[in-house]
C-alpha cells in the first residue's frame, strides 16, 4: 500500500513539475533511450544548482528515488514532499548506514536510484572529485549504472529563475556495471568512483568537466 501511495505521490508531483518546467526552460535532451525501461538501475550525474534535480526527475523516463541531503528533510513544506515521493535523505560526508540500506531496498525492489556522485553542487568550477558512495552501492547489488550529464543550469538559482527562461542540456549514456574482484576492497571503489566520473565527464563538454577535464570516458568491464 505505502508502494502504490508513493507511486501515486509522485506522478501527480511529476505532472506539475513538467508543467511548470515547460514554462520556464527550454530543454535539449538526448540519448533517452540508453535508460533500460525494467530493472534496477542507478542513473549517476554531475550536479551544477538546485535546478538539476526537477529537470533531471522529467527527462529520466522512469520512477526515481534521489538520494537527498538530509538538510533538506528539516523544512517543513518541502521535507514533507520529499517523504511522500520516496526521497532518501542521507548525511553527507559521512557513513549513513541507514540512507545505505534504503537505497539497495529501493534496487532490490528493482527500482532507480539517482545519485549526485560528487555530494555537491560543482557549480562554475565544473566536476569535483568523486565521493564514494555510489560506486559503493553498485558494487554491493551490481547495479547498472547510466551516467549523466546536464549544463546550462549553473546559473541557475530558485526561486529567483522561476521568473526567466533556462536552457538546459541533459545527455544520457550507456549503463555500464562495475565489477569487483571478489570481496569489495577500498580499492574496487575508488577505481569504480573513477569509473563513473570519467563516464560522467565523457558527456560533458570540456569546460564542464573540473577535476577530469582532459580525461576521456574510460568503459567499464561490463556494458549492458
Amino acid at each position: 500500500m505505502r508502494r502504490l501511495f508513493v507511486r501515486i505521490f509522485y506522478y501527480l508531483n511529476f505532472f506539475w513539475v513538467g508543467a511548470l518546467l515547460m514554462l520556464i526552460s527550454s530543454r535539449d535532451v538526448r540519448g533517452r533511450e540508453n535508460v533500460p525501461r525494467k530493472g534496477a538501475l542507478i542513473v549517476a550525474s554531475n550536479h551544477l544548482s538546485n535546478g538539476d534535480p526537477p529537470i533531471l526527475t522529467v527527462a529520466v523516463p522512469r520512477q526515481i528515488a534521489w538520494m537527498v541531503k538530509a538538510e533538506w528533510f528539516k523544512a517543513p513544506l518541502i521535507g514533507l514532499l520529499f517523504r511522500l515521493s520516496g526521497m532518501i535523505p542521507v548525511r553527507r560526508f559521512e557513513a549513513d548506514l541507514q540512507a545505505l540500506r534504503r537505497a539497495q531496498h529501493v534496487l532490490r525492489d528493482g527500482g532507480v536510484l539517482a545519485m549526485f556522485p560528487e555530494g555537491t553542487r560543482g557549480g562554475d568550477k565544473g566536476l569535483r572529485a568523486g565521493e564514494p558512495g555510489t560506486a559503493l552501492i553498485a558494487l554491493r547489488t551490481s547495479t547498472p549504472i547510466v551516467p549523466i550529464a546536464i549544463w546550462g543550469t549553473e546559473h541557475v538559482k530558485l526561486p529567483r529563475d522561476f521568473l526567466r527562461r533556462t536552457r538546459a542540456h541533459v545527455r544520457f549514456g550507456k549503463p555500464f556495471t562495475l565489477e569487483a574482484s571478489g570481496r569489495i576492497t577500498r580499492d574496487d571503489v575508488a577505481r569504480g568512483t573513477e569509473t563513473i566520473m570519467k563516464e560522467i565527464a565523457a558527456l560533458l563538454p570540456e569546460r564542464y568537466r573540473g577535476a577530469y577535464k582532459g580525461a576521456p570516458g574510460e568503459a567499464a568491464a561490463s556494458k549492458e
